[in-house]
């Protein structure tokens, strides 16, 4: 069997064998098959796209290009989350201990930011002590005493998705449905769970920015995770605005702090619930999706999902000071308020133009040697939907920056909202949800 073979065979739109898919993972994982060649490949799918048996077949055989997570030392139905990204989105740290405090067992490997999306691992980092290189048998007793971790991925887990993101980030070949499909979900297959949740985002600041691409993206990972054995499920949710009022990290942080004392944003409540109401049918703690949002909105009036998160904190070396005060948290030296320059309803707050603003300010990365300024980000005061006067405060950017350095940033913000004269109505967060 030749590479040349497969990609001339992929261009002019004929399927891969199962043969001919796993013999271009593995010999690329080996580092027999050369980039340019694993490269053409990518692009020949960029344009041709796969079959459903193709993408299970590739999401399979990068899962078992490396580890594969044994997880079943652990108690109960494991559960697992994954979001495709997006600007605010600290849902997993106020998810993951709701669930926990319901009963469910959420064993997590999450990632680290870059670009304009935001990282859970980055978010949790902004907490003093905190540590997410927990593995083996410290990683087993934490779930099982306390029912939720979220750590850093393994270097030994899915090498295949590794070699073949780095390729695809720099070749133009990110935005291919199958190949997004195939690198989540082999990550979360490798991953060791029993059951799927999917974000999917759509909007301006997500990877899929409209309802048709979102759900055919959806429906392919639904499919891959259910053949494979997997309870896998999607929430579709809006990305077209920030979710929640926090951007940046220890900002995040404290939002979701605020959110298990009962005080979050609506939309991230709502996408929480929604979420987690799912979680825990696949968890079978509940029959239905209702008994499960009563559960999830009862642990958050009783305490127990803020008690659990202080636990999770605690485990992974955590500074709890930090969370039981989270005034402690540094302020960056620079907080400004950027003002409203007319009257009107919020029509429009771009996503991506507040995600890259945030980051310029210090608070995300362009490459992946960037450190960041855990204080910097933008606290959002006006969202879609709401009235606002002229002179009041749309945001306030944190940031370390000089004022030389900042004041562009500010204007880039202004561009962020459209606002008209019209009454304008608030979007649901929760677009869609696919079951299958």
């Amino acid at each position: 069997m030749r590479m040349v073979d497969l990609i001339i065979k992929k261009r002019d739109g004929h399927e891969l064998s199962d043969e001919e898919i796993r013999f271009w993972v593995n010999g690329y994982t080996k580092g027999e098959i050369p980039d340019y060649q694993s490269s053409a490949m990518q692009m020949a799918i960029v344009f041709r796209g796969m079959s459903k048996r193709e993408v299970s077949t590739l999401t399979d055989a990068m899962e078992h290009s490396g580890e594969v997570l044994d997880l079943s030392m652990l108690k109960g139905v494991k559960v697992d989350k994954h979001s495709t990204g997006g600007v605010g989105d600290k849902t997993s740290l106020v998810l993951g201990p709701m669930v926990a405090a319901c009963g469910a067992t959420l064993a997590k490997l999450s990632g680290r930011g870059l670009g304009h999306t935001g990282g859970t691992l980055d978010k949790l980092e902004s907490i003093p002590g905190v540590t997410i290189a927990i593995e083996g048998q410290r990683f087993v007793d934490q779930v099982n005493r306390i029912g939720c971790a979220i750590v850093g991925q393994t270097a030994s887990l899915v090498p295949a998705d590794k070699k073949m993101y780095a390729l695809r980030d720099v070749t133009g070949t990110v935005e291919s449905i199958p190949l997004i499909a195939a690198s989540v979900m082999s990550k979360k297959l490798a991953s060791g769970a029993d059951t799927i949740l999917l974000d999917v985002t759509v909007g301006e600041g997500a990877f899929m920015k409209n309802m048709d691409d979102a759900r055919e993206l959806a429906n392919i990972m639904v499919e891959i995770g259910n053949r494979l054995g997997r309870d896998t499920r999607a929430v579709l949710s809006d990305m077209s605005e920030p979710l929640g009022k926090a951007v940046g990290n220890a900002l995040e942080v404290k939002e979701a702090i605020a959110a298990l004392h009962g005080e979050g944003p609506e939309d991230l409540m709502e996408l929480c619930y929604t979420a987690g109401s799912i979680m825990l049918q696949q968890a079978k703690v509940f029959k239905t999706k209702e008994e499960g949002r009563k559960a999830l909105v009862e642990c958050i009036k009783n305490g127990k999902a803020f008690e659990k998160f202080c636990l999770m904190i605690e485990a992974q070396g955590g500074d709890l000071s930090y969370i039981l005060h989270p005034e402690k948290f540094e302020l960056a030296k620079h907080i400004v308020d950027v003002k409203a320059e007319q009257d009107g309803y919020v029509k429009e707050l771009e996503a991506l133009e507040i995600g890259v603003s945030s980051m310029k300010l210090g608070g995300g990365r362009e490459t992946l040697e960037d450190v960041i300024d855990m204080s910097a980000g933008i606290m959002l005061n006006k969202k879609i939907g709401d009235y606002v006067k002229k002179g009041e405060t749309l945001c306030t950017i944190h940031t370390n920056k000089p004022e030389s350095e900042y004041l562009p940033i500010i204007e880039d913000i202004k561009h962020a909202y459209v606002i008209v004269k019209e009454k304008v109505e608030a979007r649901p967060v929760i677009k869609e949800i696919i079951e299958k």
